[in-house]
């Protein structure tokens, strides 16, 4: 029972599980700006690159 006791106190205070979920998250974050950005700056792009072609 004393090693039952001293595994949970120990997995209780294991943070490297948290800290992966949180590197998960700004991943995340970052992928969604990334994403929205893309979005709306994509329209310009295009037309941008179809007058450069254009001119080419």
């Amino acid at each position: 029972m004393t090693h039952l006791m001293q595994y949970l106190t120990r997995f209780k205070r294991d943070e490297s599980g948290a800290t992966a979920i949180e590197y998960g998250l700004i991943a995340a974050l970052v992928a969604v700006v990334i994403i929205g950005g893309l979005t709306l700056v994509g329209g310009n792009l295009q037309t941008l690159f179809t007058t450069v072609a254009g001119k080419l």
